[in-house]
């Protein structure tokens, strides 16, 4: 598992959906410091939404 302060940590990215779903990655922190959104698919709506990295 990576360490807090690595360059590329890893990150949990949860559903704006409201279902509490929630996606791992990682990410490489010097070259992406905003927070990453991303259009996946979730399952407990089974549709595709918008995922924002938590912190």
């Amino acid at each position: 598992m990576a360490r807090k302060n690595d360059i590329r940590g890893v990150i949990e990215m949860r559903s704006t959906a409201g279902t509490g779903f929630t996606y791992m990655t990682t990410k490489n922190r010097r070259n992406t410091p905003d927070r990453l959104v991303a259009r996946k698919f979730d399952p407990r709506m089974r549709e595709v939404v918008e995922f924002r990295e938590e912190r």
